[in-house]
């Protein structure tokens, strides 16, 4: 099968990280209904039993990929909005970092939104109150700015946020690593774009 040999990085790794590291990589070239457990164990050098010591099932590594991913994010982001510097200029940040990580872990990105339905009930859940509480932070920076008089206030802070992150999840599906727009380029117009939407009028 393509895609079995393992990275430096993936040869590297730890057992779990290892075992994420190559279910990223496999889930993101074949999907992941197409991917068996046996697959990624044989591709990760380890024996069944090692991976259900530490990942219960497929789906767990699936929800572990994404819960990763966010829980990173989140991270940033608390750093960014109470960091120093304008609204704008905070918002702008973690506008650019949710866009820019989402690039540098675009096999994880591409999986996540490919197969979240594919999830348990509860774990669809967990991750969906996850990403919420996400949004409602980087909602927090567009209400703060609003009530600064820095953003318009006719624009509800939900329907921007939701505006950008659906635009942003859609990045997956036309995005080309080595394309004629580099990510940073791609970051830069979309940043652009929300802000330019947000500002009040002088």
């Amino acid at each position: 099968m393509a895609g079995t040999s393992l990275s430096d990085r993936e040869r590297a790794a730890a057992v779990p990280e290892r075992l994420l590291l190559v279910a990223t990589r496999l889930f993101a070239e074949n999907g992941f209904e197409s991917t068996s457990v046996q697959e990624v164990v044989a591709a990760a050098g380890v024996t069944k039993g090692a991976m259900y010591h530490y990942f219960a099932s497929k789906d767990d590594l699936l929800y572990e990929i994404y819960h990763r991913l966010l829980a990173m994010q989140m991270k940033r982001l608390e750093r960014l909005a109470g960091g120093p510097g304008t609204i704008e200029e905070r918002l702008r940040a973690a506008a650019t970092d949710v866009i820019e990580t989402s690039f540098r872990h675009l096999d994880e990105f591409v999986v996540f939104f490919r197969s979240m339905h594919m999830l348990p009930k509860e774990k669809q859940s967990t991750v969906r109150a996850e990403r919420r509480r996400y949004h409602d932070r980087f909602r927090s920076l567009v209400e703060e700015g609003q009530q600064a008089g820095i953003f318009r206030a006719d624009i509800p802070a939900d329907i921007a946020v939701h505006y950008f992150f659906s635009a942003l999840h859609q990045i997956g599906t036309w995005y080309h690593p080595g394309g004629r727009l580099g990510a940073h380029a791609v970051s830069e117009y979309y940043v652009d774009l929300l802000l330019g939407g947000l500002r009040a009028p002088r």
